[in-house]
């Protein structure tokens, strides 16, 4: 074939070679690869043929043959793409004869060929898990508490007073009623004396407070504006409301001394056993782990204080107090090494009161040298009346572990046990051997490692 055959037919319309008819679907889709195809179609040497033959027919004036007549079995010589196709847009390939009667067929739904361009799929939208203020209240639940804060703030159009407060702080905010003063001054940080119903809420519900845990409401209650913890000081007026307003605290209305130290036994007994870690800043996550909160709620629902033995029982302070009245001689509210060593009847030993003084266990908060302040005395009478709780275990396992490798060894516990036994020879008790006491402590334990525990 000659060079201007070939020429002639690169520039020849489809049409004109009568080529199976395509859906133009493809080939408007990608209309630059569908010409880059049908080039490389026309360069292949079976294709050349076919153009030429076609081309001297319509020079001689011969009827066209039919599509089926002509030999296509160079179609295995195909570009690759084409044979992975299922519907090659471009190849002659179809077994259905001439182009005449494949354009009467209904053409299938839809080709889905590889060269189609792949739509990448949507993105899934991961709702919003975290709120740095907290999650919105729902429009439900949002509604039906501005319904019961319109109604009880319906008869004080001007806004309530603290002592009018304590409805809203029990109905609609469901908390402890003895927190009313200290949700109210949140509200009220400029103690204008008068919380407007627009004030709390932007307060409770625009603050995203009504959606938050009770534990979170409290905590964000009573903590200081900018402060990540509570402090001791955090739950003074608390204890000041409780003791003004329950029932079973009204005989201490009269006595201000007494009222000053049950609520400084109170917040000592709170941080003792829920500041795990001890460095008198309570965190959201220690109050979440304790069972303060529990404590509080169960007050408004019981007129009888001694019977919420946690922290609040009058009883259990009255024992902590009369204890420390009796050994602090002088009445100066400390506690030297000579007073604490008459606790129990003489029950420590020297060795440990030594321990105890030396700030092993816990530092003290006492600004005296040597002495003990009321609250080092709290710490140390519930770690010694309750010794399965973990800060008594704590306590004292510091004490025995002389030298703070977190490990006590049976020299360090015979060093502390040599005075007990010299104190049974002086009563002329028949003494415990020391080996005896080892093998039961070993066999109670089963320490991990032998020889420690």
């Amino acid at each position: 074939m000659d060079i201007d055959g070939v020429d002639d037919a690169r520039i020849l319309d489809p049409e004109l070679l009568q080529l199976p008819a395509l859906s133009p679907a493809p080939l408007n889709a990608s209309s630059h690869i569908a010409d880059e195809l049908f080039s490389q179609w026309l360069s292949l040497p079976h294709t050349v043929r076919l153009v030429k033959s076609l081309i001297d027919d319509a020079s001689s004036g011969t009827p066209a043959k039919s599509y089926a007549s002509i030999n296509v079995s160079g179609a295995s010589a195909l570009p690759a793409v084409f044979l992975s196709c299922t519907t090659p847009p471009l190849s002659p390939r179809s077994s259905s004869g001439s182009p005449r009667f494949s354009r009467q067929r209904t053409p299938p739904p839809s080709l889905h060929s590889p060269l189609c361009s792949v739509k990448e799929p949507k993105p899934e939208l991961i709702p919003q898990f975290y709120y740095q203020h907290g999650r919105p209240p729902a429009r439900e639940l949002k509604q039906q508490c501005i319904s019961m804060v319109d109604q009880v703030f319906s008869n004080y159009i001007d806004g309530l007073r603290v002592d009018e407060f304590k409805s809203i702080t029990k109905e609609v905010c469901k908390l402890p009623s003895f927190l009313s003063p200290a949700l109210f001054r949140k509200i009220d940080p400029n103690c204008t004396g008068i919380v407007t119903r627009d004030a709390f809420i932007k307060y409770w519900i625009d603050g995203n407070m009504l959606t938050m845990d009770t534990t979170s409401q409290i905590y964000n209650i009573l903590r200081q504006q900018g402060c990540k913890y509570l402090k001791q000081v955090d739950f003074k007026p608390v204890l000041d409301e409780l003791l003004a307003t329950h029932p079973g605290l009204e005989f201490l209305r009269t006595s201000s001394e007494f009222q000053e130290r049950y609520a400084e036994t109170v917040i000592y007994r709170i941080f003792y056993y829920i500041n795990r870690s001890g460095t008198g800043c309570l965190t959201l996550r220690e109050l979440k782990r304790g069972n303060l909160i529990a404590a509080m709620q169960q007050i408004d629902e019981e007129d009888d204080i001694n019977k919420i033995i946690r922290y609040f029982s009058y009883e259990h302070f009255y024992v902590i107090y009369c204890r420390f009245w009796e050994l602090d001689g002088d009445h100066d509210c400390f506690i030297d090494k000579d007073n604490l060593i008459k606790y129990g009847n003489n029950a420590l030993t020297y060795r440990i009161v030594d321990r105890i003084f030396s700030q092993v266990p816990r530092k003290f908060t006492s600004k005296v040298e040597g002495k003990m302040s009321y609250e080092d005395f709290v710490y140390f009478i519930l770690s010694e009346e309750d010794k399965s709780s973990m800060p008594s275990l704590e306590y004292w396992f510091k004490c025995i572990d002389l030298d703070g490798n977190g490990l006590i060894t049976p020299n360090e516990m015979q060093f502390f046990f040599e005075e007990q036994l010299h104190r049974m020879e002086c009563i002329t008790q028949e003494p415990v051997l020391f080996n005896d006491i080892l093998c039961q402590i070993i066999d109670m334990i089963g320490p991990e490692v032998s020889g420690f525990s």
